[in-house]
């Protein structure tokens, strides 16, 4: 083991552990690294310093919803794209109007994604968000039959490349990439791709790669657009949260 003896020692130890790790490291699991106990502000210090020397490269050290990690930046992922043989999965616009359902009304049930969409939602389209680990059941309605209350998880925030729910982007954003019929997912760099596998309204394999951390979410539904103003939903709060540390 190396001695470490001043700041770019450890910063040198946290961007080996960041660059080999295959899924965003909290505050918490980086404090494993050293003997040593830093307070707060100085690991601060230490994850903006090693961010700013990653300002000129084609991958950056972003903070999210369940920790640090690496990426690629938006403006050189067209290019790791043509590197792979999968085509990126694409959602039909029933599941990325459910999403977004969930993602800015949440917890809804599955009768409120109805009554917002004014159409029956399939168990598939559900199932398969949450294979995709973006939505999960946090609670039941007090209401007859007591249905799921869903809501966006962590993994929805960190492959969107955000910290919180409040970075979401405003609808008009969303309907513009509903509009080009697919998710826009920012790819972690060096993550391996995950197979993904299909389902009712999914298509495709491999990891979504997108050039922005947008979310494929939505697009109108009757008269041009989607009414997000419907029945108001109770239960606990949206699993998503402010990020540790």
């Amino acid at each position: 083991m190396l001695p470490l003896y001043k700041p770019e020692d450890y910063k040198r130890v946290l961007e080996t552990a960041l660059l080999v790790a295959a899924e965003p490291l909290p505050l918490a699991e980086l404090k494993k690294l050293f003997d040593q106990e830093f307070d707060d502000d100085t690991w601060r210090t230490l994850l903006d310093d090693l961010r700013r020397d990653w300002a000129n490269r084609g991958v950056e050290l972003v903070q999210l919803a369940s920790g640090w990690r690496f990426q690629t930046r938006p403006e050189y992922q067209s290019y790791i794209d043509r590197l792979k043989n999968d085509k990126p999965p694409k959602y039909s616009r029933a599941v990325m109007e459910t999403l977004a359902i969930i993602a800015y009304r949440q917890p809804v049930t599955r009768g409120d994604i109805e009554d917002i969409r004014g159409v029956a939602v399939s168990p598939n389209i559900l199932k398969t968000l949450e294979g995709r680990g973006w939505i999960d059941a946090v609670g039941h309605r007090d209401a007859p039959g007591r249905p799921a209350l869903y809501a966006t998880t962590r993994r929805f925030l960190d492959d969107l490349g955000l910290r919180s729910l409040t970075e979401l982007p405003p609808l008009t954003e969303i309907e513009r990439v509903m509009d080009l019929g697919q998710s826009a997912i920012p790819e972690a760099t060096p993550v391996p791709a995950r197979a993904e596998e299909s389902d009712a309204g999914h298509a495709g394999t491999g990891q979504p790669a997108a050039p922005q951390p947008d979310l494929g979410a939505t697009g109108p539904v009757a008269d041009g657009q989607l009414d997000l103003a419907g029945p108001q939903s109770e239960g606990p709060a949206a699993a998503a949260a402010e990020p540790q540390g």
